[in-house]
């Protein structure tokens, strides 16, 4: 059983080398832990192992603790980072043989593209799921969105916590919540902000407007 717990979480932020913008991955760290966003992923791809540990550990100092990291794509890199856990997509392999990497404290999340692939990572050793694409999104240009109406039920059938990701903003955050949406992720709102504490903190309150 993986140390953190997630279950309570509700807004989760990712931190993409692609839209840093200039600024420092510490900056977004900061202003998310302010926001009030509950984890937070490094997220680097096409980088290299040295370039996304160096990402990792300065979002990891500026964390301070005060919330979980999880790494994108690269169980081997989870220890040397010192994070909380992983992330993988469908074509990252089995999640017991992440589980044989990155061992029985870390997280694990899976990402899902539809109501099949959420029922079978459901019978995986993971600690989370991510579903969408939601919308569409310049971060996910492959997957055909899942649109809302699949939230509902998969929030019926699962008893992971079960994070809803793709295109999610803060005009449309209240929607995918009043589908059924108890958890979101977010990406490029929060990063284009010119606050992302505020943006979080906006962002947290319509989602629990509709589920304290």
């Amino acid at each position: 059983m993986p140390v953190v717990d997630i279950s309570e979480a509700r807004l989760y932020a990712i931190i993409d080398a692609d839209y840093l913008g200039g600024r420092s991955p510490a900056f977004y760290a900061e202003e998310i832990v302010a926001g009030g966003a509950d984890i937070v992923q490094v997220r680097a791809k096409g980088r290299s192992a040295d370039e996304i540990v160096a990402m990792g550990q300065e979002i990891l100092e500026a964390l301070d603790g005060a919330i979980p990291l999880i790494v994108n794509d690269y169980p081997e890199l989870v220890a040397k980072i010192g994070a909380q856990g992983v992330h993988i997509g469908q074509e990252d392999g089995e999640a017991s043989a992440v589980r044989a990497i990155v061992g029985p404290d870390v997280l694990i999340g899976r990402s899902t593209h539809s109501l099949e692939q959420l029922m079978a990572a459901g019978e995986e050793d993971v600690d989370y799921v991510g579903f969408g694409p939601i919308y569409a999104t310049p971060t996910k240009p492959d997957y055909q969105p899942v649109g809302t109406h699949d939230i509902g039920e998969a929030e019926y059938s699962m008893n992971l916590p079960i994070f809803c990701i793709g295109g999610i903003k803060m005009e449309n955050i209240k929607a995918v919540s009043e589908a059924g949406a108890r958890r979101v992720c977010v990406v490029s709102g929060i990063l284009q902000a010119e606050s992302p504490a505020q943006y979080c903190r906006g962002l947290k309150q319509r989602l629990l407007s509709v589920h304290p």
